[in-house]
């Protein structure tokens, strides 16, 4: 007889054994009193810690206020209120701001954007992206074929050029940028003509696909042939932006402006919403009617991304975020002399990641112990990369150095547990 108590879906997979009961600044705190060091952040959503006050008193008084007002049917005031605070921290010309939930929705809407506003049927995304699980999305994500598996055919018009990995080709950063700058230009003449690419789409810092920089003369080298073509330049700023990677933007680390960005995780503390930024001009070559949503640019959410925003500046959380990323990195390079399991340690900010081998393989298993050991002792963090092989460092903005350095610790003890 089928049992009809209502349960989860058994594909919802946790990466950890915790409840979460309470959440307070770092930490998390099971039912029974225990405090974990939270350094997955809700992947990277729990910028200003876990129920920071003042997010918390803004959208307190913003339920009591009005819940949901339907943005394309009523104009909810926290809402031109929250685009003028994001405009002061875009960059010019990226004035003009459409809300959604998530990140992936906000993928798809820069989809239907870049393609309206040139005319031109193609996007050309780059290997090891993640921009989401809708399908259009999804289509332009290479980062795990376990995200693709079984749903296919996805999504045309989309072609996938070669991100300059210079630790996965084995080789120097100059030889990987010139090498996918070349295979960029051959994308041209042999599968994307430049009058039908609409935009090249990428992260600044790859996230799921293992933490992976980009670098400025490769960024360059995109802003140069977009201009010289008319196509769109995208970043997709969903996990490394708003502070994360030390500076406000992760572009800004390279020096090269985009044409539009992808905003999400860290914008409001928790709260899910969305935006993505460009000028007015180019929001106005969209169609009308191409941009909406039931819940998008719900009002309570809203009012959180409008204390999260305050609250990073009046705190100076991106310069924190740029310390304790310093010291993350000294900390981890210091272990990587002892463990050459550690085979590479990469980032940005607070947002690092330790690629573990075995040898020249990839050790997905072993890095999975490691968190194992890590959550028995206290620290939460997760894994990424095709082979789950990635560390990854993700503490909020707030993090102090001395969780830095017992965080540090823990994941010490774990590699020694697991050796």
């Amino acid at each position: 007889m089928t049992d009809h108590k209502g349960k989860l879906s058994p594909l919802l997979k946790q990466a950890t054994g915790i409840t979460a009961a309470k959440g307070e600044g770092a930490y998390i705190i099971d039912p029974e009193g225990r405090r974990y060091l939270d350094f997955t952040s809700g992947i990277g959503v729990t910028s200003t810690g876990h129920c920071h006050p003042k997010v918390v008193a803004a959208a307190q008084k913003q339920v009591a206020t009005m819940i949901h007002a339907q943005a394309t049917t009523v104009m909810n005031p926290r809402l031109p209120e929250l685009a003028e605070k994001l405009g002061e921290l875009t960059p010019d010309p990226l004035n003009a701001f459409f809300f959604s939930n998530s990140g992936t929705e906000v993928a798809e809407g820069a989809v239907r954007l870049v393609r309206q506003a040139t005319g031109r049927p193609n996007v050309i995304v780059f290997h090891g992206g993640f921009h989401g699980r809708t399908m259009g999305s999804l289509s332009m994500t290479t980062s795990s074929v376990a995200l693709r598996a079984g749903v296919s055919p996805m999504m045309g018009g989309v072609v996938v050029a070669p991100f300059p990995h210079a630790f996965y080709y084995g080789w120097s950063l100059d030889e990987a940028t010139d090498f996918c700058l070349r295979e960029l230009d051959r994308i041209f003449v042999t599968y994307s003509a430049p009058k039908e690419t609409a935009a090249m789409l990428i992260e600044p810092v790859q996230g799921e696909g293992g933490y992976v920089p980009a670098n400025a003369r490769f960024l360059k080298g995109l802003r140069e042939r977009c201009d010289k073509h008319g196509i769109m330049l995208v970043f997709d700023e969903v996990q490394a932006g708003f502070g994360r990677s030390g500076k406000f933007w992760a572009h800004e680390h390279f020096g090269v402006t985009p044409d539009a960005i992808m905003i999400a995780k860290g914008l409001a503390s928790g709260f899910p919403i969305s935006a993505l930024a460009a000028s007015e001009e180019t929001m106005s070559k969209g169609w009308p009617g191409s941009q909406g949503g039931t819940y998008g640019g719900n009002a309570v959410a809203a009012a959180a991304a409008i204390a999260t925003i305050d609250v990073i500046r009046e705190e100076g959380l991106v310069e924190n975020a740029d310390r304790m990323g310093k010291r993350l990195w000294d900390n981890l390079h210091a272990l990587k002399k002892d463990y050459p399991e550690m085979a590479d340690v990469r980032g940005k900010g607070l947002m690092v990641g330790v690629e573990m081998r075995r040898g020249d393989c990839p050790d997905g298993e072993r890095a999975g112990k490691i968190l194992k050991e890590c959550e028995n002792r206290g620290l939460l963090m997760l894994r990424c990369g095709p082979y789950q092989e990635i560390v990854r460092w993700l503490p909020p903005l707030i993090v102090t150095q001395n969780q830095i350095d017992e965080a540090t610790g823990i994941f010490e003890e774990a590699l020694k547990a697991t050796a």
